[in-house]
């Protein structure tokens, strides 16, 4: 434990506040106990009880007895009211408390337990059930969370180390029996995968830990030639390596399931880059959880899932529409754009109204003889399929399309002549 004890001299600065998550179990134990021999930093012991276990309240007890006697502040937490996954639950609600833990004690550390083998079984769990090449270095030595730094000074040594420090000790610790059935996949990998890899090399957690911290100086790398923005340019997409593709839609797919990376499956990323390969110019992919990949012309996205809503108001003065824009009557203009519409009330059936797109719907279209599907329009004009849901098309009373704001006029208009008694502006 020599090394760990250089390690986190040289990594914490005497006085700091530091976060520790103790849980009770000889790793936590060792930890607390290391750090209580340098005698240098303010510990705040952070215990979690996940209420699970009927030696749950026992272990709390113990952590906090402990805790008294050197004189160590305590905070505790108790998980209640668990969701569907009981796991994942756990871990975002532990996260959570210790994330207002270090706020409240306003600590530039946490530190969490996790040892050389604790690396080995992530990694080997994830090569399992199969991930993103970034999801392979497993948990790295020191990860930048907020405005703290999570610090796992353990890795470098293995549980065999940690209970024979826990033993020339002779400290005390809690002893988790559910780890010991086979019923979680981690549990499989520790008692029958790991021991049989440790005869091959006792020091394999090192070579673990070599692979992950070289895995992640690549990630890093590629990171710095990875669009950070939530919209894939199209165009400069096609001519990525395949390695930055792959990067780009899985760290998009991350962003949109808040890095929830369990929700990312390897057929998400294929579907999602042969989707951008399509020649079509409007596509979309449903994703889980009520996600939904768009590709518009030269972009594409992630948005929410949102059901079409039908929508047809009766403009009086001004109407605030579902796509943000504005369409009000105004006074008088110069202006020649699309976006102004000028008719005669005496040529129409009022009220006038303003609604989403029907099948079928066509456009007089001003100084073309006959009429156009508006379906049509839209495309030449190249407005995106997700636009065209709440895009607003101006009828008279009759439904009979008289403006295409900001794309097209009718044969309504009548602004030459100046022969007009409205005047309706798209905003």
């Amino acid at each position: 434990m020599n090394d760990v004890i250089k390690n986190i001299k040289k990594e914490i600065k005497d006085g700091e506040t530091i976060v520790v998550a103790t849980s009770g179990g000889p790793d936590s134990i060792t930890l607390l106990n290391i750090l209580l021999n340098i005698k240098k930093y303010r510990i705040i012991c952070a215990h979690v009880n996940h209420k699970l276990r009927k030696e749950s309240e026992e272990e709390a007890k113990m952590v906090e007895k402990l805790c008294t006697s050197n004189n160590i502040t305590y905070e505790y937490y108790e998980i209640k009211g668990y969701k569907n996954n009981i796991e994942n639950y756990a871990r975002e609600k532990r996260y959570e408390f210790f994330d207002k833990t270090v706020k409240k004690y306003q600590a530039k550390y946490l530190l969490t337990a996790h040892h050389g083998d604790d690396l080995i079984e992530t990694i080997i769990m994830r090569i399992i059930k199969g991930t993103d090449i970034s999801e392979l270095k497993g948990f790295s030595e020191k990860t930048r969370k907020n405005n703290y730094i999570i610090y796992r000074p353990l890795i470098t040594v293995t549980k065999d180390e940690i209970l024979d420090y826990c033993k020339n000790n002779k400290l005390k610790y809690a002893v988790d029996k559910s780890n010991e059935k086979d019923l979680y996949t981690r549990n499989r990998i520790r008692k029958y995968i790991l021991p049989e890899l440790k005869k091959e090399n006792p020091n394999i957690h090192k070579n673990f830990l070599k692979i992950s911290k070289s895995l992640e100086q690549y990630e890093n790398y590629i990171d710095k030639n990875i669009n950070k923005e939530k919209i894939i340019n199209i165009k400069k997409f096609k001519n990525e390596e395949e390695i930055i593709k792959d990067k780009t839609i899985y760290d998009m797919l991350k962003k949109a399931y808040e890095g929830n990376t369990k929700k990312i499956k390897e057929i998400h990323i294929k579907d999602i880059k042969k989707l951008i390969e399509n020649d079509k110019p409007n596509i979309k992919l449903n994703l889980p959880k009520n996600k939904v990949f768009i590709k518009e012309y030269d972009k594409a996205f992630i948005k929410n899932y949102e059901e079409e809503k039908e929508y047809d108001i009766i403009l009086d003065k001004e109407i605030k529409l579902p796509n943000k824009h504005i369409i009000k009557m105004i006074e008088d203009t110069e202006e020649k754009s699309n976006n102004v519409l000028k008719i005669n009330s005496k040529d129409i059936e009022l009220p006038i109204h303003v609604r989403n797109k029907k099948n079928g719907d066509k456009l007089n279209v001003k100084n073309l003889k006959g009429t156009k599907k508006v379906k049509d329009i839209f495309i030449d004009e190249k407005i995106p399929v997700e636009e065209r849901k709440n895009y607003p098309i101006v009828t008279d009373n009759k439904g009979e399309i008289i403006w295409l704001p900001g794309i097209k006029k009718s044969h309504f208009d009548v602004s030459k002549n100046k022969n007009y008694d409205i005047i309706i502006k798209y905003f």
